[in-house]
């Protein structure tokens, strides 16, 4: 069932065509949301939240761009809301996590060293401006064509191009 079917027969009362749309989306959304926030429970919180303000905005959603489109936006601007209240609170959590989850057989300097690898690479990718790491995400965790991310980020094609190149030469940069 295509898009506009379903979003039909929800605004149609229909409770079972939002769990389709949900279940057509939600790891997708879900995918976005783990590139911004870097924490899983998290991530499940703001999907879920993502897929309360679709239903309920759904009626205003009016077609003249994709779904996906319209969703990757909403999905994108609650992740960098979220992110820029969260911000103090991310590196407390990291290192409690390395003391108090088990590591899979490996040892605590191992689980720190791949901890401390880890938070360099989410601080280096949290660093980019926030139109490269938009640009980013969806292209590296999203794996979106310029063409759908210039129409998520409301850009040309070529604008996206110059920001994820700007973007991998800002992380190379960090990185190295």
């Amino acid at each position: 069932m295509s898009d506009e079917q379903l979003i039909y027969k929800i605004n149609s009362s229909d409770p079972s065509a939002f769990k389709m749309l949900m279940e057509k989306y939600q790891l997708q959304v879900f995918r976005t949301v783990m590139g911004f926030v870097h924490s899983k429970e998290d991530a499940e919180d703001i999907t879920q939240d993502i897929f309360v303000k679709v239903y309920q905005s759904l009626a205003s959603f009016k077609g003249e761009s994709e779904f996906s489109t319209w969703l990757y936006r909403i999905t994108v601007n609650m992740s960098i809301n979220f992110v820029n209240r969260n911000r103090k609170n991310r590196l407390l959590q990291s290192l409690e996590d390395i003391f108090t989850k088990p590591g899979n057989e490996k040892t605590p300097l191992e689980q720190l060293e791949e901890s401390e690898r880890d938070r360099r690479i989410q601080k280096a990718i949290d660093s980019l401006t926030e139109r490269q790491r938009m640009a980013f995400i969806l292209s590296k965790y999203e794996e979106l064509s310029q063409k759908t991310i210039a129409s998520v980020m409301n850009t040309s094609e070529g604008a996206v191009e110059q920001l994820l190149q700007r973007a991998k030469n800002n992380l190379q940069r960090k990185l190295s």
